[in-house]
């Protein structure tokens, strides 16, 4: 049985939620105001602009504050930016403790415990710290590194492939298991794969059985020559959300074709500072959707944060393409092991959720 400060605590990692695909580059954040064992008031940073969790939930409890406990599952901001510091709200509502799940690893914001402690109210870390961690990792890394976090995700087999021996396009996983991947877009900066996927699949990688984030993430090609075909999806609609081509060795003239239509080539010379360059863009998020070949090059470079397994119930069988196929060789006593973050069933499928050991 959870004890109340992790109940309530859970309650506004749910509200928290309610922010997905529509903050970025802010952290979703939830909040609620408790009353002896009530919840009185509720609230969510639900879009980017918008008013913080704390205040709204602050405003939903109304006259009942005095003296109440705030969960939130970010330490609140002592900072004026796009709206005023949430702890100028929490002292005045007369909040005399507040549970916090995890500090703010902005250095513009951070300080708001300090703040609300100096005003003589409680203050308490801790309860749901690994969640609220997990839910907002892009935010948190963005603050120690100078790459995007990535988020490596493969629909396989029962005997983890990714493709049949003709290597005709068809969906492997379910229904649900496509609409989760489309969420997930929804809640990045950024979708990618490399040049190979572009010509087996042509996707075209938009949100579509999701709604609609604040804004469509970047669409991102890795190629060493920079030739997406010009009548590819991605090339011809352009307009439904921005594409960017990273080339180790542009062709000019065919470069200049792809600008034409409003692509982005951009030259890098190795995946390393494609990455660079994409955060410093702003992308803090990058779910990678690319075959056995990319997922082998991002695994190698050891650039991948949560690798996420849609597998369903189908043998592919002889000659077929295995997800790690490209991935490095490695012995059982070697290999670099991976901790369980979640997992859960959706219909037939099942999904699991993984991070490096280091992580």
């Amino acid at each position: 049985m959870l004890l109340p400060d992790e109940r309530f605590m859970a309650r506004a990692l749910e509200l928290a939620r309610l922010g997905w695909g529509q903050v970025s580059p802010n952290p979703m954040v939830g909040a609620v105001v408790v009353r002896g064992d009530e919840i009185v008031g509720e609230g969510a940073h639900r879009r980017f602009g918008e008013a913080h969790a704390e205040v709204e939930a602050l405003e939903a409890a109304g006259g009942k504050t005095r003296g109440a406990t705030l969960y939130v599952t970010l330490e609140p901001c002592v900072h004026s930016g796009k709206t005023p510091p949430c702890t100028d709200a929490i002292v005045a509502a007369g909040v005399h403790r507040v549970v916090v799940a995890s500090r703010d690893p902005n250095p513009e914001a951070a300080g708001g415990a300090t703040s609300l402690e100096a005003a003589g109210i409680d203050v308490v870390f801790g309860p749901g710290e690994s969640q609220a961690v997990e839910l907002n990792a892009p935010f948190h890394n963005a603050f120690v590194s100078d790459r995007p976090w990535i988020t490596l995700k493969l629909g396989i087999s029962l005997d983890a492939a990714i493709a049949d021996v003709s290597r005709t396009p068809g969906w492997i996983t379910g229904p649900g298991s496509r609409r989760r991947v489309h969420r997930l877009r929804a809640g990045s900066d950024a979708v990618a794969v490399g040049m190979g996927t572009v010509l087996a699949d042509d996707p075209l990688l938009t949100v579509r059985e999701a709604p609609a984030p604040r804004v469509p993430p970047l669409r991102v090609v890795f190629s060493r020559s920079g030739r997406l075909p010009l009548t590819s999806r991605l090339a011809q609609r352009v307009h439904e959300a921005p594409v960017l081509v990273f080339a180790t060795a542009p062709d000019p003239n065919y470069d200049h074709a792809l600008r034409e239509l409003g692509v982005d080539v951009v030259t890098a010379s190795s995946l390393a500072e494609a990455l660079r360059i994409l955060a410093a863009r702003g992308v803090r998020s990058m779910l990678l959707e690319g075959g056995a070949t990319m997922a082998g090059e991002f695994l190698a470079g050891g650039f991948v944060d949560r690798l996420i397994l849609l597998q369903a119930p189908i043998v592919l069988g002889r000659d077929a393409l295995g997800a790690f196929s490209r991935s490095p060789g490695s012995t059982p006593n070697t290999a670099s092991r991976w901790r369980l973050v979640s997992e859960e069933r959706i219909d037939d499928d099942r999904l699991v959720v993984l991070a490096p050991a280091d992580h």
